[in-house]
């Protein structure tokens, strides 16, 4: 662990908030895992009474916030590849997940995710899964900050037999983690396709209660959306509107297959999108129209999605996917620069996850979530502008070290919290497990 006061300096820090999108000759200064200050770094360096750490040749930005993913999922990585959603998930990965899924799988799977997420730069994650109170208890341990959404689904599996025991299982896991300084518990409704609209109902009732965050897959496909409006004459949006699951604390994963009447939904109920580029493009979803939102005043937060269809949990490489593929789906290259790629990757999913006040930007009063990203090797020359080098040029691999809470989780690029080799291990287990 790094001391409790300490002092970052480096050749440039991207706050993602105040006037300026980068600062030159900056320091941050850290005391009980909160920012103090962000100085300049001969000011900074005379400060006595903390520990002083120098990172030459690097920038400082705020830990990048994963706002959906299926953290156990790392275990099925490549295990079907190159199929449509539909058949990806009947044919291929609901069979196997029905015999597998277990806490042990989910426990192994969370902690390699957690080592890739950690050494792309991902700092906070939101995390929808079977188990879930084992995915808390190992995110926290790997020291990543975490949104938990239970899943709550009509279909039995191995940690519910009935959409009532997903609700009263979850409830319990939120009382459990209430106050927790790291694990923030929400309602995960998979879908409109594996919830009927009765429970959609009650998670609705329970989450406006308890003013709670909830994550939903949304408008994932066309074809998902037109079975929608087939069976009952509605959208999926508009369903959520009705019964009131649509507001401030709702994120609307993918919403790929949307219309100008959606967006003016979403917008209307001060709801969500999470953008999950690089595995909707691998399952040819489509593309989720991200400058048609922000345009809309839609707050676009960014997300890995799982492992099994993505098939990485990089936060650089999603960052850097979002830029590019909203130029291309728009036709426009101003669409998302390099600058809104970041914040899209930071402070604005912070806030779909309900954190922007306690991360996703350097301020000071905020919690000490950053991370360094080295700039000096020669994919990065000559550097012209920072935040076009960290979106555009870095391959995925420039982060160096990491705090959380002001704990050193990543250091000269070593996990201080697991054991790669011993993950590896693992992994190899689960790979003979799921090819016998």
């Amino acid at each position: 662990m790094t001391s409790a006061n300490f002092v970052v300096h480096a050749d440039a820090i991207i706050p993602v908030s105040g006037t300026e999108n980068v600062l030159k000759k900056h320091s941050i200064v850290v005391r009980d895992g909160v920012i103090a200050a962000l100085l300049p770094s001969s000011d900074a360096r005379e400060l006595r009474d903390v520990d002083h750490i120098d990172l030459p040749g690097h920038a400082l930005m705020p830990g990048l916030v994963n706002a959906h993913g299926h953290a156990a999922m790392t275990l099925l990585r490549g295990y079907a590849d190159d199929m449509s959603l539909a058949a990806w998930l009947n044919d291929a990965i609901w069979p196997l997940e029905s015999r597998w899924v277990s806490p042990e799988f989910v426990r192994d799977g969370t902690d390699i995710a957690a080592a890739e997420m950690l050494l792309s730069g991902i700092t906070t994650s939101s995390d929808m899964y079977f188990f879930p109170n084992i995915a808390a208890q190992r995110l926290r341990a790997a020291g990543l900050r975490a949104q938990i959404v239970f899943p709550v689904m009509n279909i039995p599996t191995a940690w519910a037999d009935s959409s009532q025991a997903y609700l009263d299982k979850g409830l319990a896991l939120r009382d459990h983690f209430k106050g927790d300084d790291l694990i923030d518990i929400g309602f995960g409704p998979h879908s409109t396709y594996t919830v009927d609209e009765a429970v959609l109902s009650r998670t609705a009732m329970l989450a406006n209660e308890l003013d709670a965050a909830v994550q939903i897959h949304l408008h994932e496909t066309a074809a998902e959306v037109h079975a929608q409006v087939e069976a009952t004459g509605e959208r999926p949006i508009d369903l959520l509107a009705r019964i009131g699951l649509l507001g401030p604390r709702t994120q609307c994963v993918h919403m790929t297959a949307v219309g100008n009447q959606d967006i003016a939904t979403v917008a209307e109920y001060g709801a969500h999108v999470i953008h999950c580029p690089r595995s909707n493009m691998k399952l040819a979803s489509g593309a989720c129209p991200v400058k048609k939102f922000k345009d809309a005043g839609v707050n676009v937060a960014l997300g890995t999605d799982g492992a099994a269809s993505n098939n990485r949990l990089n936060g650089l490489a999603e960052m850097q996917a979002a830029a590019l593929l909203a130029k291309l789906d728009s036709g426009d290259p101003t669409a998302l620069s390099a600058s809104e790629s970041i914040r899209m990757a930071t402070l604005d999913s912070a806030r779909a996850l309900g954190l922007d006040h306690v991360t996703g930007s350097l301020e000071p009063g905020k919690s000490a979530d950053f991370i360094a990203v080295d700039l000096s090797e020669i994919n990065m020359a000559p550097n012209h502008q920072v935040e076009s080098n960290v979106v555009y040029a870095s391959s995925g691999t420039e982060v160096t070290w990491s705090w959380v809470s002001g704990n050193n989780v990543v250091k000269n690029r070593q996990l201080q919290h697991l054991d790669i080799a011993a993950l590896r291990d693992t992994a190899a287990l689960w790979r003979a497990k799921l090819s016998g």
